[in-house]
């Protein structure tokens, strides 16, 4: 989701700036990328990414620079302690979209959120309109509200896996991608970025094996600034722990290499995963028989049999909505207005309960931005996110619950499958 702040940016000498209606159509055509100056930072690692923007979108090398300065300065004043951010998800995309407006102009920026949009989510990446959907084809599904990934294998679920996610202030993306290749004891190249904390020196290739490396045994691809890979300590499953990637255990990561090369055709069996582990320094490349797709969803309303999982809006989308609770009963029609009162009180304080963001802050309205700024608990947000201020620490863990189910006896028998085999990392 793009949300375009561009009241007071405008050019008004310039003819051929954008108006309302093709602003609108951009805001539409980006809604399901969640473009931060974070996202961007790491954009700019991304090969091609640079000289894309050059001939594609003629910018210049000053306005390549400047988005650059942008997005390092913002991502500088993010660490890894204890603390957590005291920036908002929203705030952080607001961010993002005046400061492109601001240093390419309406016209350009409406072309560098296109350019986005077309890059990561289009064509065959973009998700399927109909919630919960079960795939009919073999593909991996991420969840990540739910903290939760799925292997489908032609449209049976074979294996569950709890995991890891990006932080609110680095998300993991939405959109279909593919898995091409599985990586054993991978290298990593470290950042420019103050979370690398002086541990390894920025472009610094840090080899396999090495306990400086995060990535753990194996990574999977699934395009930038995305992987999946290891390196995970139990104890970070079902929370944040990455910079836009799904996070798994070491012992996770092998076990899924097994399956994800099993789906594509070409099984890679255990004996020879633990081989490519005995030789922890020797990077090796196997390329899957074929792609594998992987699917990248947030949704925080889940039918699965016999209730409305609703999980918590950590990436602050506000999707925890009654509009949306009845988008999901709709499709197995099920009427709002013929559920029981219990099981409609039910809902709609499950929803309400559910509508905040990782740290316990409530989350706005759409149309009224306000409402979670009144009350003595706002007011004691508020100062705390004042003392907090400039701290701009990421945000680590999800503060209370996560997750409410909402019992609808129509529901019985029907939804998303239960996790099947589900591999906790314990």
């Amino acid at each position: 989701m793009i949300s375009l702040a561009v009241t007071g940016c405008r050019d008004r000498n310039s003819k051929n700036q954008p108006g309302r209606k093709e602003v609108s159509k951009m805001k539409e055509q980006a809604e399901n990328t969640d473009f931060t100056l974070a996202l961007l930072n790491a954009l700019f690692y991304e090969e091609d990414f640079e000289s894309s923007l050059k001939s594609q979108l003629q910018l210049s090398q000053r306005q390549i620079d400047d988005l650059k300065v942008a997005a390092s300065t913002a991502v500088e004043k993010l660490s890894e302690e204890d603390e957590p951010s005291s920036k908002s998800f929203k705030e952080s995309i607001k961010q993002a979209t005046t400061q492109i407006v601001k240093i390419l102009g309406n016209q350009k920026a409406a072309q560098f959120f296109h350019f986005i949009t077309a890059r990561y989510a289009d064509g065959e990446n973009t998700l399927p309109i109909e919630p919960n959907q079960i795939p009919e084809d073999t593909r991996i599904i991420v969840n990540g509200p739910a903290f939760r990934m799925d292997v489908f294998q032609q449209g049976k679920l074979i294996k569950t896996y709890s995991i890891a996610i990006g932080y609110p202030e680095f998300p993991l993306p939405t959109g279909v991608r593919k898995a091409t290749n599985i990586i054993f004891n991978p290298t990593w190249t470290p950042p420019d970025e103050p979370w690398v904390k002086g541990k390894v020196s920025p472009g610094e290739k840090v080899p396999a094996g090495s306990e400086l490396n995060p990535l753990g045994p194996i990574k999977i691809p699934i395009g930038m600034p995305s992987l999946i890979h290891g390196g995970k300590d139990v104890s970070k499953l079902g929370a944040f722990a990455s910079h836009g990637c799904v996070g798994l255990t070491d012992g996770q990561v092998q076990d899924f290499a097994k399956f994800l090369s099993l789906v594509a055709g070409n099984q890679i069996s255990a004996e020879k995963i633990a081989n490519y582990e005995k030789k922890d320094t020797k990077t090796e490349t196997v390329k899957l028989k074929q792609p594998v797709l992987v699917e990248l969803r947030y949704e925080t309303i889940v039918a699965q049999d016999g209730g409305l999982h609703i999980f918590r809006d950590v990436y602050e989308r506000g999707t925890n909505t009654i509009e949306n609770a009845t988008r999901v009963l709709d499709k197995y029609n099920i009427k709002l207005e013929k559920l029981s009162e219990q099981e409609r009180t039910s809902l709609i304080k499950g929803l309400e309960d559910m509508n905040q963001d990782a740290r316990g802050n409530k989350i706005a309205g759409v149309d009224d931005p306000e409402s979670a700024s009144t009350g003595d608990s706002a007011k004691e947000r508020a100062a705390d996110k004042e003392s907090r201020k400039d701290k701009g620490q990421v945000t680590r863990s999800v503060v209370g619950q996560r997750e409410i189910v909402v019992r609808i006896a129509a529901l019985k028998g029907k939804g998303y499958p239960l996790p099947v085999d589900n591999n906790s990392g314990k």
